[in-house]
């Protein structure tokens, strides 16, 4: 080998080796649920010549079942497609308690849709926070903060949660009796400061749901007192009027410039009324997550390259649509749908087709469709967003 090619052979095994290694480390940055740089690498499950289902019939899966508590999960292990965001619904019984927990790789925002429910949290810093929530009210718990769910009064409660990696599992949380379960006790005496037989009894694996008596109708405090942050975990959505509003359907949207906590998910309810139309439209800096409360929704996505896939989504579904990948939901039933919608981002952000069309000149839109101008005067001029059924 001459040293021209050896050289050039060198030259080339180093750029191998790079790539290599920046594929691995995307990879790695993949599982742990960052997905700002994945357009960057080709990701094999939407990299096909046929876009895969982007729907999941989470409420017809098993889950896992304690009592009359339920939970439900929806991860990149169900449906492949969904990277960026994992989604669990999870109905508590009367007394019912989702036990004091922690998520080492995922922030949780959650939407309550029955029922009333009670969290507490420990933030760093040693603020606590004990909320109760009713339907239409939100929580949000980074990364890491410890809490634990409760449902309140006579009635169960529901709750759709959703967290910002797709990798993420719901069960896999580190749990406080899998912690201490599995602690020897001499360990756990000089930790508490306790005798050794205190833990006599204790649980000696995870329990996840907890069963007890009715919480108190006021919270009582905290052993070491109430020490609220800077910022609540708690907003109430449905609260607040609509961002958009008419004929054609409803949208609630809250990120972190109203709900400041959340810096990595914002949430959304969509309604649509019979036959409307969310429009065409993209996402520029975020994944999108969808889960059916009501009505039936065709789903439309558009993956470049001639690729498009349509899915009817019903109640209890899940839909899942890549960041910048274009798509519409429309009403296809014959009563009202809402929808609930994550993003992966805490900042909300769309570009609608209508509102693209209109933000060029007629010229430009007659030479790239070989039309004539005066056609294009007939779109919308502005953003249309939801659009009603015809002759409504």
């Amino acid at each position: 080998m001459s040293e021209i090619q050896r050289r050039s052979f060198l030259k080339e095994t180093a750029a191998f080796a790079a790539g290599v290694t920046a594929a691995l480390t995307a990879t790695r940055r993949a599982s742990a649920g960052d997905t700002s740089f994945m357009n960057n690498v080709p990701d094999p499950v939407i990299a096909g010549e046929e876009l895969p289902t982007f729907k999941f019939a989470l409420e017809k899966s098993a889950g896992k079942v304690v009592g009359n508590n339920t939970a439900k999960e929806a991860t990149v292990r169900q449906l492949p497609i969904s990277k960026g965001i994992a989604g669990v619904s999870m109905q508590l019984a009367p007394g019912g308690m989702r036990e004091m927990h922690w998520h080492a790789t995922a922030a949780e925002w959650a939407f309550v849709n029955r029922g009333r429910v009670r969290t507490t949290v420990l933030s760093p810093g040693g603020y606590r926070e004990t909320n109760d929530f009713e339907p239409g009210d939100v929580w949000y718990f980074p990364r890491g903060h410890g809490h634990m769910l409760e449902c309140l009064g006579d009635e169960p409660c529901h709750f759709v949660l959703m967290f910002d990696n797709g990798y993420f599992s719901e069960f896999g949380t580190f749990s406080i009796t899998d912690w201490i379960g599995h602690t020897p006790s001499s360990l756990l005496a000089k930790n508490f400061h306790v005798p050794a037989s205190t833990f006599d009894g204790f649980p000696k694996k995870e329990v996840y749901f907890a069963q007890g008596a009715r919480p108190p109708a006021k919270a009582e405090a905290p052993l070491a007192g109430a020490v609220p942050g800077p910022r609540t975990h708690k907003y109430r959505l449905m609260a607040d009027d609509p961002r958009i509003n008419n004929k054609g359907g409803r949208l609630w949207v809250l990120d972190s410039k109203k709900f400041p906590i959340s810096k990595t998910i914002t949430g959304a309810i969509l309604e649509l009324e019979p036959g409307a139309l969310r429009e065409l439209h993209w996402h520029p800096t975020a994944d999108e997550w969808q889960y059916v409360f009501d009505g039936q929704v065709s789903v439309t996505l558009f993956g470049a390259g001639g690729r498009y896939r349509t899915e009817t989504m019903e109640k209890g579904d899940v839909g899942y649509v890549p960041q910048g990948y274009g798509h519409s939901l429309e009403n296809t039933g014959d009563k009202s749908s809402r929808i609930l919608i994550g993003f992966n981002s805490g900042i909300y952000e769309d570009i609608d087709l209508t509102e693209w069309m209109a933000a060029n000149p007629a010229d430009v839109l007659a030479t790239n469709f070989g039309k004539p101008a005066a056609l294009f005067e007939k779109f919308p001029h502005k953003d249309v967003f939801i659009t009603e059924a015809p002759g409504k």
